[in-house]
């Protein structure tokens, strides 16, 4: 019952510091549902423009506004696995539209970066911009205004975050969120890891390398892992966005098809044009995120979800804070193991029960807002099922079942890994950061020990190539904050720290940039606020400074006194070599507006 109060709490708290923020942005969409509900508003020039291509009939219906026409924002390419699937659905959705007598065009495409390609590579400074720009994408597409809902179809780790902002910042028009699905199982991903390792220490070769990495990521579909991409998929069905059980159904199978069928039907079945209208930003609101945040703390879900959360919220009218998301911590516990938290991925995670059984689990015991709206309908319990294919080829329903198929994998309520969820928002003299716990083990959550400072992840790999990183350590890799460069992901780091680690060494790291949603078992204090370039205290720290990270109490200090510190002068770096180069200079404008990370790093006004 605590529990249940400080979750109730808590989303009171958003409420009423959201409340005038709230009110200007659902008046901004009452309006726009006015203004633009048909496409009378269009002249007889708009309109032949925008469904020349179209048949006759099409024409007609859409020129007198006789039926629902849906607008396909697709994210698309056949370079990344997740995305290629897509390449089908358009075909599939306007088939399935024009079954239940309605219309789909696609309104627009959207970029899709894949942050393993560009790990450690400079495309990687472009990764966190590319949610915006991908929103920005997305509404030059439904800017036509012929629409009258739409569904997106993206995965991964920046493009659904960009596509929600897309779909609340066109909040008087429906959304459905339609997902491909992960790939099928490949190569174990704690076996890549170790392979990893063994390359890192130069015990196998390249070819050994690229073999191991190639069975793992060896199909269409989402990486296996529980990083930012399916944590994604998790947050789209617990916030209502998906229809009950789409998030982790493999794709090109007649199951993965019948929901795609199924999500454009239910998308035409809610347009103003019927009788179920259901304009997303009026669907999500505070519980919608506060459910959200629960989702990713019962799931040890990805840090990068502390900053698109924020975000997209925003885009809502709704501010969401790194308090609001430690304070939610504390009152879910993790009751998912899928890698980097344990040793099964999604597949493994989805067959002991899925997202059926934790939505059941969790809202039994009050931990989540059974009362919200979804693209399903009122309440969230009809999510509490498992999808299948029914005998005629359409998707039928089950009851999630009682019992987890694998609690190794899936626990239930009362056997919980631990009491708390799987993120922490540390404070202290260093400022505000993030941390992974859930994958952290208890005794290493707490590490004090010397600072060895960088200003670039390269620094500390050629240390590590040099031998010189010896003894316990803290590794602050600082310039690496949304300001600075980007604030590209550092997931190499996680190889060379976790051999240090695993040779008995006490390490930890503290950077002001990100980490992979991968990355987890070397306790990793990230998006550290205000940046090194922003004059923040971790541009202050010198070598040999002692650190102390605490995850259990939620501190992050360096223990030299306050007066010393004010002091220091803070340290420069020459980040010209961050601005040229593989499109980054198309960037320098978002570098100057973006703000904070812990106001959702967004180059948007709105966080």
């Amino acid at each position: 019952m605590t529990a249940r109060r400080d979750i109730e709490a808590i989303t009171e708290r958003i409420r009423q510091r959201s409340k005038a923020g709230r009110e200007r942005y659902l008046g901004r969409i009452a309006e726009a549902s006015n203004r633009t509900a048909n496409r009378s508003v269009l002249s007889c020039g708009n309109l032949a423009h925008g469904f020349a291509v179209c048949s006759p009939t099409e024409k007609l219906a859409l020129g007198a506004d006789k039926v629902p026409n849906l607008g396909i924002i697709t994210s698309y390419n056949d370079m990344l696995s997740a995305h290629q699937p897509f390449e089908t659905f358009p075909a599939l959705i306007k088939e399935a539209a024009k079954e239940v007598g309605g219309i789909a065009q696609v309104a627009g495409g959207v970029p899709a970066m894949c942050d393993g390609v560009t790990q450690g590579q400079p495309g990687m400074e472009l990764s966190l911009f590319s949610r915006d720009v991908i929103a920005m994408a997305a509404a030059i597409g439904l800017s036509h205004n012929m629409f009258d809902a739409a569904v997106y179809l993206g995965v991964c780790d920046k493009i659904v975050p960009g596509l929600v902002i897309a779909a609340l910042t066109f909040g008087h028009l429906p959304a459905v969120f339609v997902p491909a699905g992960p790939m099928t199982t490949g190569l174990p991903n704690d076996e890549k890891a170790k392979v990893r390792q063994l390359y890192a220490e130069g015990k196998a070769g390249r070819a050994e390398l690229l073999e191991a990495e190639s069975k793992s990521y060896h199909g269409p579909g989402t990486c296996t892992f529980y990083g930012t991409a399916n944590s994604n998929q998790m947050l789209m069905e617990i916030m209502g966005l998906h229809t009950p059980g789409a998030s982790f159904v493999n794709p090109g199978t007649p199951l993965r098809d019948a929901l795609t069928r199924e999500a454009t039907k239910r998308a035409l079945a809610i347009t103003a044009l019927g009788n179920a209208y259901t304009p997303v930003g009026r669907m999500i609101d505070e519980r919608s995120f506060v459910n959200g945040v629960v989702g990713l703390h019962a799931t040890g879900g990805s840090t990068n979800h502390t900053i698109h959360l924020i975000a997209m919220a925003a885009a809502a009218g709704i501010t969401l804070t790194w308090q609001d998301i430690s304070d939610l911590s504390e009152a879910v516990p993790l009751l998912a193991r899928v890698y980097p938290n344990g040793l099964a991925d999604v597949n493994h995670f989805h067959a002991a029960g899925g997202l059926g059984f934790l939505i059941r689990e969790l809202l039994d015991e009050g931990i989540l807002h059974e009362d919200v709206q979804t693209v399903w309908g009122e309440g969230l319990r009809p999510y509490a099922v498992e999808a299948r294919l029914g005998e005629d080829g359409s998707v039928v329903r089950e009851a999630s079942p009682l019992q987890s198929g694998d609690e190794k994998v899936l626990a239930p309520f009362a056997k919980a890994f631990q009491p708390t969820g799987g993120l922490k928002v540390l404070a202290g003299n260093l400022g505000h950061a993030v941390i992974k716990t859930s994958a952290v083990k208890p005794e290493r959550r707490v590490i004090e020990a010397p600072a060895k400072v960088f200003d670039s992840q390269q620094g500390l790999n050629e240390a590590f190539k040099a031998g010189t990183l010896t003894g316990d350590f803290i590794a602050v890799i600082r310039f690496q904050g949304p300001k600075a460069n980007g604030m590209p992901e550092l997931h190499k780091l996680t190889t060379v720290l976790g051999i240090l680690q695993d040779r008995g060494q006490r390490v930890a790291l503290v950077t002001d940039g990100r980490m992979s949603g991968a990355s987890g078992k070397v306790p990793a204090a990230i998006h550290v606020t205000p940046e090194a370039v922003e004059e923040g205290p971790i541009a202050r720290i010198h070598d040999g400074d002692i650190i102390r990270l605490d995850a259990d109490a939620g501190t992050l200090e360096v223990l030299v006194p306050g007066p010393e510190l004010a002091l220091r002068r803070t340290a420069d770096a020459d980040l010209i070599g961050n601005e040229f180069g593989f499109g980054r200079e198309l960037f320098s404008g978002f570098r100057q507006l973006v703000g904070r990370a812990d106001h959702g790093a967004s180059a948007f006004g709105i966080a």
